[in-house]
């Protein structure tokens, strides 16, 4: 026995929306009607080309919408992320002492990741002045190594001006033109033009292996033992 929906009474109008050019979303929430069941009512209710045109143009204005507000939500959230972090930073960093011994174990362990360790010489490369000036204070702090026995050499790439940036590193590191030697050119990178924020790698070195092997002794120690609490608890 057929039984007839009951949504039948609504079909009339359904049809009639439909014709006007209204979209099947537009009538699923004006009606309450399931879509499924107006997919079946509307098949043969054909649109003329403008009415399709309109509904193509809505769709893309509210698609571009939607991906203007998703990434509004993307960048509302990663704002908030970075502020928890940057909250739990400022946190771990006022438990820390300021001692001679936390600070020689962050440099180990920077030199164990950034540093030379097959040189005759204790030296450390980057491109971000930030960690260079770290390596040069915390030398100078822990080890008293004058300021005259640190030498810096840049690593550039063939488009860049050495005068330029030697400048530029002096004032980052607040060291004098003696503290830098010649510039070494990589002449393979003659065909590839360089990014405007790219300030080359400073190579320094305060020439004395004893400091080299001192923190690595360290950095290594501390690996090890951070390996064997694990191990032991774990046990």
């Amino acid at each position: 026995m057929y039984m007839e929906s009951k949504w039948a009474a609504l079909k009339p109008e359904a049809i009639r929306l439909r014709k006007e050019g209204n979209s099947v979303r537009d009538i699923e929430t004006k009606l309450g009607i399931p879509r499924s069941t107006l997919s079946g009512w509307l098949r043969e209710v054909a649109l003329t080309k403008v009415q399709r045109a309109a509904l193509t143009m809505r769709w893309r204005k509210a698609l571009t919408a939607a991906r203007v507000e998703a990434v509004r939500w993307h960048n509302n959230e990663k704002a908030k992320r970075l502020q928890e972090a940057e909250r739990v930073a400022k946190e771990i960093l006022g438990q820390l002492s300021n001692d001679l011994p936390t600070l020689e174990l962050a440099l180990a362990m920077l030199y164990l990741g950034e540093g030379a360790k097959k040189s005759l010489q204790t030296t450390l490369a980057s491109s971000d002045p930030r960690i260079a000036k770290f390596f040069i204070q915390s030398l100078r702090r822990l080890y008293s190594i004058p300021i005259v026995d640190i030498k810096c050499y840049l690593h550039l790439r063939v488009d860049q001006d050495p005068i330029a940036l030697t400048r530029f590193w002096m004032r980052e590191l607040g060291l004098k033109s003696s503290n830098f030697g010649k510039a070494l050119m990589d002449k393979r990178t003659i065909k590839s033009p360089t990014y405007p924020h790219y300030k080359g790698v400073c190579a320094i070195s305060c020439g004395r292996v004893a400091v080299q092997r001192r923190l690595m002794y360290i950095a290594n120690g501390f690996c090890d033992r951070v390996a064997e609490t694990s191990k032991n608890a774990r046990a």
